[in-house]
């Protein structure tokens, strides 16, 4: 391979510790005029072979490795290989309790870029960088001989891509686009899920364990759901004997589809309310109110989206916790999430700490969670887990 990045004096030592990015700072030169996407040699100053990577000449990732193991060819029989082993795992972990599933998990697959989620009989296909992209058709054509007897639909239409010097890109790859929610199944329960138009790749995937989490805790209680998207924990409540569920989200198509799934699941919708409002203020209502629950659920959007947002997101992670403190009921459980991967563990507990600080609450953390074992996490790639939960209880 003619064409290669050849990396400065001493910046080669994440590549040697196996992590999979070359940042553009990290680069002396490039020798040849590769395309976006295409495949390219990463080599030490002293001509040191590091890895075989996809090249993105726009984004300060500049190439994302494939492969580790010189000569490796980038083709059919590659991504083969990875899908099948990344399934067998999932075999494994998830497929007993659940027909929705992500396949690939990116670079913790070994697949930079790229992700593979499974909805019943649809699979849908998220490429959110170069190399991703520049391989579509095989990715596409493999997926298909794997998995003949699933649509496959592309969810390219993340931001992410335009860092990539990519378009966003929607529509199906093989088979129709599905025209109606697909009916997934998820620890004997039944949810719709709109794989065109849903958040994500049309759910919350990864948050599969922590729903299930909530079974023990809810029974003849009041449960707030916040930031509830379809329902799913209040779903899971209802399900569980909860004496009264509310389901708050700024979306009113998710909270139709949250009610859509009571029926679904036979369950009656008298004790469960959906409130269109947004969550801040709803909970400043409740609390100017008086108003009390048992369990109180915090899974908001990711609120970091760079390290320059990171302090403003603390404030907002705060804000929530301190007012849902305020309004659990003594022995009262909080659960309460971060999806964000630029906010730590630590800082996120600390910033939890702190808002029962401020509401004058003290909490105990009864468990911790973080996301379903179908998005693990490589080891030489810790920006892969990026979901934590802390399950806290009210201690007075």
């Amino acid at each position: 391979m003619a064409e290669q990045i050849i990396i400065k004096s001493g910046r080669e030592k994440s590549l040697r510790r196996r992590h999979p990015w070359v940042f553009s700072g990290a680069i002396h030169k490039i020798k040849g005029k590769p395309e976006l996407g295409a495949t390219i040699n990463v080599v030490s100053d002293k001509g040191e072979f590091l890895g075989v990577a996809a090249y993105s000449p726009h984004s300060q990732i500049r190439a994302r490795i494939w492969s580790f193991s010189e000569g490796t060819e980038i083709n059919k029989a590659f991504f083969r290989k990875r899908i099948i082993a990344a399934q067998a795992l999932r075999e494994t972990l998830v497929a007993p309790v659940t027909n929705a599933y992500r396949i690939i998990a990116g670079e913790s697959d070994g697949l930079p870029g790229v992700t593979i989620d499974r909805y019943a009989d649809v699979l849908v296909l998220q490429l959110l960088s170069a190399g991703a992209s520049f391989h579509q058709e095989t990715i596409t054509a493999v997926l298909h001989e794997l998995y003949p007897e699933c649509r496959i639909y592309e969810r390219s239409d993340v931001d992410v891509r335009q860092k990539e010097g990519l378009k966003l890109v929607t529509g199906a790859r093989h088979g129709e686009a599905p025209k109606e929610p697909i009916v997934i199944e998820e620890n004997g329960l039944k949810l719709n899920v709109d794989v065109i138009g849903g958040h994500k790749t049309g759910y919350y995937l990864d948050q599969r364990d922590a729903r299930a989490a909530i079974r023990p805790y809810v029974k003849d209680k009041t449960v707030l759901n916040c930031f509830a998207y379809t329902g799913g924990f209040g779903l899971y409540a209802a399900a569980a004997g909860a004496k009264e569920v509310v389901n708050v989200d700024m979306s009113q198509a998710a909270l139709d589809t949250s009610a859509a799934n009571l029926a679904l699941n036979g369950l009656s919708a008298s004790n469960v309310k959906h409130i269109k409002a947004d969550v801040f203020t709803q909970l400043r209502t409740y609390a100017e109110n008086g108003q009390r629950f048992d369990v109180i659920v915090l899974d908001p959007p990711k609120f970091v989206d760079s390290k320059a947002s990171l302090n403003r997101a603390c404030r907002g992670y705060k804000d929530i916790n301190r007012i849902a403190a305020k309004l659990l009921n003594p022995g009262g459980i909080l659960f309460t999430f971060s999806c964000s991967g630029l906010l730590s563990s630590e800082l996120f507990q600390k910033v939890v700490a702190d808002a029962c600080l401020d509401a004058n609450r003290d909490l105990q953390i009864i468990a911790r969670t973080s996301q379903a074992p179908d998005h693990p996490v490589h080891i030489h790639y810790p920006e892969g887990w990026y979901l934590k939960g802390l399950i806290l209880r009210a201690m007075d």
